[in-house]
């Protein structure tokens, strides 16, 4: 068993890491990021994009509080 990823309580992170604890597919993010079902990012620098990590913090105790499917 592969232990848990390190995930920042705040700061800035790039999409590795946010797949590493919200596992969904590259293009599963970036659809669910154009629809507003995921957090937008925030541009860091002209090839820099990131994520506020407490919006990935929320976005995974929403989904923990939802009923499954």
């Amino acid at each position: 068993m592969q232990p848990l990823p390190t995930f920042p309580e705040i700061g800035f992170v790039r999409l590795p890491q946010v797949l590493s604890v919200f596992p969904v597919s590259r293009s599963t993010w970036w659809s669910g990021v154009k629809s507003g079902k995921y957090p937008a990012p925030v541009k860091l620098g002209p090839n820099t994009t990131a994520w506020r990590a407490e919006d990935i913090h929320q976005l995974i105790a929403e989904h923990a509080r939802a009923p499954a499917i």
